[in-house]
């Protein structure tokens, strides 16, 4: 059963992490995400859902002016070459679709198959902002409360810096 936006605001109070939720029209890109998110305070993220070419999925979440060389990330994880995954596998093992991927999708990845990767520049900032399972809505979270969050879900998430690939 797919977690909706309802469960996953109900985990973070149940874990007693504090977010605060603005709703606004759907957004797609980064940039569309500047003009009706941008007024937010603390940092606006992405998220890329990536499958290395051995199959292993991965969930890679940074600042959103934060450039990615896929293959220089890829050698730097130690992973296989990376592609962006299929919408249906996305759909299959976060719940969500292409526009919406969230850190918060990994309540749905109850079999742990996706390694997260964390930005260090991203949990350096006071406040981060991520769609709540959907992308027309963005909640605000302390980097500490999305850490937390994601090892409740059973993950360990990997923090990297990737000025480094810079």
């Amino acid at each position: 059963m797919v977690m909706t936006r309802d469960d996953l605001l109900a985990r973070l109070d149940d874990l007693g992490i504090a977010t605060e939720t603005f709703d606004h029209a759907p957004v797609f890109t980064v940039e569309e995400a500047r003009i009706h998110c941008g007024h937010l305070p603390g940092g606006h993220c992405k998220s890329l859902f990536l499958k290395d070419k051995k199959g292993q999925l991965w969930l890679i979440v940074t600042l959103d002016s934060q450039a990615i060389d896929l293959k220089s990330l890829s050698k730097a994880l130690g992973a296989a070459r990376f592609s962006f995954a299929k919408p249906d596998l996305l759909h299959e093992t976060l719940g969500v679709t292409p526009g919406s991927v969230t850190p918060f999708a990994l309540i749905n990845d109850v079999d742990l198959r996706v390694s997260v990767v964390l930005d260090s520049a991203m949990m350096a900032m006071d406040r981060l902002n991520y769609h709540p399972l959907t992308n027309d809505a963005t909640t605000a979270i302390t980097p500490q409360g999305l850490h937390d969050l994601i090892i409740s879900f059973g993950h360990s998430p990997r923090i990297f810096n990737f000025a480094g690939l810079d």
